[in-house]
């Protein structure tokens, strides 16, 4: 089975955690942490800062590693690392995704997660 290693952004304001619908793919309306794959030669906080900047057009400052997450999906096996970050600069537009939303920890379970992301959500808990 083929791995992806990806790194998202838990983006933390005011007791609120950033999250965005898949607009694309065969995930589209599912919601997720954004960021992305890793590129060759790319550390994974490069690559977060990367994606941030191409999907929400916003520079953000990784304050800390929160967990690994190891994932089975169907095709393929997900490596992703996420990261609690803070925006520094930017209004995370929507270039990627259909739709966000800032969730506070008691809305966390009202959106409709990726598999892989509501492993996040347990240790946001």
């Amino acid at each position: 089975m083929k791995t992806i290693e990806v790194v998202a952004a838990i983006i933390r304001k005011e007791n609120k955690i950033f999250a965005t619908e898949r607009g694309y793919g065969d995930f589209k309306g599912k919601w997720e942490f954004p960021g992305g794959k890793m590129e060759a030669g790319e550390s994974r906080e490069e690559a977060l800062k990367r994606e941030i900047r191409e999907e929400l057009d916003t520079e953000i400052q990784i304050d800390k590693l929160l967990c690994t997450i190891e994932y089975d999906y169907e095709k393929f096996h997900l490596t992703m690392h996420c990261y609690f970050c803070q925006v520094i600069n930017g209004d995370l537009s929507l270039l990627e995704h259909q739709a966000s939303r800032w969730l506070t920890r008691d809305e966390l379970h009202q959106v409709d997660w990726l598999p892989a992301d509501l492993q996040i959500i347990e240790k946001l808990m």
